[in-house]
């Protein structure tokens, strides 16, 4: 019989390090590097429009920052990173999350905050000079078209795979809205409703798993997977579409309403559903205590080398460049005292890194045996199309731990994950707005500057790119396609990031040593591998199926973040310290 070791351990030992991540080492960050002030007025102060500017209450928005950074990308991607062992996969989460993470997003929002809650791509134009905020802003439009176009594909996989998680997050929406108008109005606080809408979440979840009426199974209702309908598109492939149709009209919507009247009772019911969840998949791995059934360091893997793109496929989950959009975007913009931020910024970081070891846990306890294992996890490309179910199923047989039934345990982790991708989703528009409007103002494009104009564009672009490309997976497969690229130009704006994090403190005279570090770690490890992706892979000239795509944006990204990193190394020594302390 084989031996394992137990998944409960590996987990407490991590769990540990993230602890003492938060209660040291931020607190030195926060009070020795940044110097968290609270007497400093912030920008949700200063600007309060109702809109974008909206003081928070800090629990509140931990909740909007902890859901929006989530998304399901510390889920895909450390669920497709464990074919390479869950050794390498577990330490990168672990320090990548401690020594990388919580300093780029604590590091950027209080950059932000100190700029009157201007994103980061903005603040390049004031450390580095104009041409690298172009080119920066570039990067970033780029970056969210392809999360919208991920996070899109992710939704509405689950959607098909899971029919009885639709009806769930069908009810929140409405609630979540009148959640929002009842705080606004001061008749109440969110706490309470937040939890009673999560109740009814969760028993919908519960009744639809066992209720086939109650699912909306789109290939159901289209004639099974291999009927043809209009166009020739099959019953999988008219779902896909009528999904994306549906987020896209969602997405709009939501990324102009005020924070106040969903983003924020929203994020707040799905940081209840994040900690909730960690909370069930935690107990029931310490009560079921299952083996690892993986290798530490599968030494079969040897289509696709873990070093470097270990570091690129675990983006969220360790460090991640979106971190910075949010931080600066959305979360500097609401901060009630600039004190919050380590709370708000570096345990983020932390809760999101607690999320990619779950994820790991569960992957890797899944299966009884190693030759399990690997029959699902035999090449690169079969861990990318089958990680993110197998994350589901794993996680639901943890929670059987706590005498949750199977089918209703796989509908409630399904509603978890698209709720958080959902999250990301409406933040990432609403990022791509602010950006598109920047682009407006820079270059006097008035059309630009307009909301709706602006998220028309957003919304348009975004569908296009998850439709359009063709790909194994037919109608849909623009999402799947982009998420290699999604991996490099993400850790790509993270270096970057830091990089503009990193000259900010030596302008200020203060030690950079604590974000050089994981800079030049970053950075090492993204150009490398982007490099050989864009040169070899998708090229063609490796000997591999060339994919156009990924070379035009690939090639895209590299040459602008080589362009802004030269700039930024050869003025860093140069600009005068012209921002208040």
């Amino acid at each position: 019989m084989e031996q394992f070791m137990p998944g409960s351990l590996v987990a407490a030992v991590s769990l540990v390090l993230f602890f003492a991540g938060y209660r040291y080492y931020s607190k030195f960050l926060a009070e020795k590097i940044y110097r968290l002030n609270p007497h400093y007025i912030t920008p949700a102060h200063r600007f309060n429009d109702g809109v974008d500017y909206v003081p928070a209450n800090k629990f509140v928005l931990w909740g909007h920052h902890f859901t929006s950074i989530a998304g399901a990308a510390p889920i895909v991607g450390p669920a497709i990173a464990v074919y390479w062992g869950w050794l390498p996969a577990m330490m990168w989460v672990v320090l990548g999350t401690i020594f990388a993470a919580g300093v780029h997003d604590l590091g950027v929002m209080v950059l932000s905050v100190r700029n009157d809650g201007k994103s980061i791509g903005t603040l390049a134009d004031k450390l580095i000079g104009k041409r690298a905020k172009i080119l920066f802003l570039f990067i970033i439009l780029i970056l969210v078209l392809m999360i919208n176009a991920v996070f899109a594909w992710v939704i509405s996989n689950l959607f098909i795979s899971f029919p009885a998680s639709v009806l769930s997050i069908f009810i929140q929406i409405p609630l979540a809205v009148w959640i929002g108008f009842k705080t606004y109005k001061g008749t109440g606080n969110m706490i309470i409703p937040a939890i009673v809408v999560l109740v009814v979440m969760y028993f919908a979840a519960i009744i639809a798993s066992y209720v086939p009426l109650l699912q909306i199974d789109l290939v159901r209702y289209f004639g099974g997977e291999e009927n043809l309908l209009i166009f020739g598109l099959s019953g999988v492939e008219m779902s896909f579409f009528v999904w994306i149709i549906i987020l896209m009209a969602y997405v709009y919507i939501a990324s102009t309403l005020p924070v106040w009247m969903l983003l924020q009772p929203r994020d707040l019911i799905n940081s209840y559903q994040l900690l909730l969840g960690l909370l069930i998949l935690y107990l029931g791995l310490f009560i079921t205590n299952p083996g690892i059934s993986a290798p530490p360091v599968n030494s079969f893997a040897d289509d696709v080398n873990w070093f470097p793109l270990l570091f690129i496929t675990i983006a969220c989950g360790a460090i991640s460049g979106f971190h910075g959009l949010v931080s600066s975007g959305t979360t500097a913009k609401q901060l009630n005292n600039e004190t919050d931020a380590r709370f708000i910024g570096y345990l983020g970081a932390v809760g999101e890194g607690t999320l990619a070891l779950i994820t790991i846990v569960a992957v890797v306890t899944y299966f009884n045996t190693t030759g399990e294992f690997m029959a699902h996890y035999h090449s690169f490309e079969q861990a990318g199309a089958t990680g993110l179910n197998i994350f589901v199923q794993g996680a639901a047989q943890l929670a059987t731990g706590l005498l949750i039934p199977i089918e209703a345990a796989q509908t409630i982790i399904a509603v978890i994950v698209i709720s958080f991708a959902a999250t990301t989703l409406d933040t990432s528009v609403r990022l791509m707005r602010y950006i598109i409007n920047e682009l407006g103002q820079t270059y006097h494009i008035k059309p630009l500057t307009g909301m709706h104009f602006s998220t028309l564009i957003a919304v348009g672009t975004s569908a296009a790119l998850v439709l359009i490309p063709e790909g194994p997976r037919g109608l849909g497969s623009g999402g799947y396609l982009l998420w290699p690229l999604f991996g490099t130009s993400n850790q790509l704006l993270a270096a970057i990031s830091l990089l503009i994090v990193t000259i900010w403190l030596k302008q200020k005279g203060r030690s950079i040593i604590y974000t050089l570090v994981p800079l030049i770690f970053v950075l090492f490890m993204t150009l490398w591998a982007m490099a050989d992706q864009v040169f070899f892979d998708w090229s063609g000239l490796g000997g591999k199926d060339g994919n156009a795509l990924l070379f035009f944006f690939g090639s895209v990204i590299l040459v602008f973040a080589i362009w802004i990193i030269l700039e930024g190394i050869q003025l860093a020594g140069k600009f005068s310290d012209n921002t208040k302390d």
